[in-house]
């Protein structure tokens, strides 16, 4: 059985490749699709079959699935236009003949009114209607969305945003990379739709007096309008559109749109998931 990971270039899709091999996925029947396989000549040289896809480029895609039977679409970056280039993905890979299209797809991306969400929505509507078999990978939120901002939290000591006591079902991204490679590598999961997040969630307070005491500095959570929000975000540097767009993310945290106890991530990697204090007390290591 061959199974391809588009994004093997990136975090979370090399992150599945890796799960795979640790699972005992022989290399060879991996394809790990990257926009540089140059840059993953260190999978190459373990026997993975490094091969280019864009997902822009219809050829590619077509030459990376041939032969695959399983073959796992990773969201893009590419905000606008994700929606058809995840269709193509789906599409070249159901020519390949796969038995199965998973996608990393959003929470409730059916139903949610979360801007993040929309593209996510359209690729799943586009998915179904290829009549392939899939299984939607509904990832809530990374622990690294915040891990990655502790300079910034420390600095202010404040982590500022709009999502009041809402709760975020927020997970290590290995965690999910390491559902993805178990719906890849066993069976059953044909036509799944999975909400996954973490245990125990979190509120945006929580994840203060987390950092608080992993670093010993005062952390406190400030909450502000959303406007307000976005209007900090822009002036950090973000562009009109993610600072809109992460703004919104906040608001619907407030409403439960980041919170899930399905327990699916659990069932699906067999093992609880990682702690946010862990997350964090790793990322102040490593600062």
């Amino acid at each position: 059985m061959t199974i391809a990971v588009t994004g093997a270039g990136g975090q979370l899709g090399r992150l599945v490749v890796d799960d795979l091999l640790a699972r005992g996925v022989p290399a060879a029947e991996i394809v790990a699709g990257t926009r540089r396989p140059e840059a993953l000549a260190d999978l190459a040289g373990r026997g993975v079959q490094v091969r280019h896809v864009d997902f822009d480029d219809v050829a590619s895609l077509d030459a990376a699935f041939a032969g695959a039977e399983k073959v796992l679409v990773v969201s893009g970056t590419d905000f606008g236009r994700r929606a058809a280039q995840h269709e193509a993905a789906a599409a070249a890979a159901q020519r390949a003949g796969a038995s199965l299209v998973a996608y990393t797809s959003a929470p409730y991306a059916g139903t949610t009114t979360m801007l993040l969400a929309a593209e996510h929505r359209a690729s799943e509507e586009a998915i179904r209607a290829l009549g392939v078999p899939f299984a939607f990978l509904r990832n809530s939120w990374y622990f690294e969305n915040y891990t990655a901002q502790l300079p910034t939290f420390l600095e202010h000591g404040a982590i500022v945003g709009a999502a009041g006591d809402g709760r975020v079902s927020g997970a290590a991204r290995a965690d999910f990379a390491a559902a993805a490679a178990a719906v890849l590598a066993t069976e059953g999961h044909e036509n799944a739709v999975y909400e996954l997040g973490g245990e125990p969630p979190f509120t945006l307070g929580q994840l203060a007096d987390v950092v608080s005491k992993a670093t010993d500095r005062p952390v406190a959570y400030r909450e502000v309008p959303a406007e307000e929000l976005r209007t900090i975000l822009l002036g950090a540097g973000l562009p009109e559109p993610m600072a809109a767009i992460l703004a919104d993310v906040d608001t619907h945290i407030a409403q439960g749109a980041l919170f899930t106890d399905t327990g699916d991530l659990t069932r699906l990697i067999g093992r609880p998931t990682s702690s946010l204090e862990d997350a964090v007390a790793a990322a102040v290591a490593a600062l």
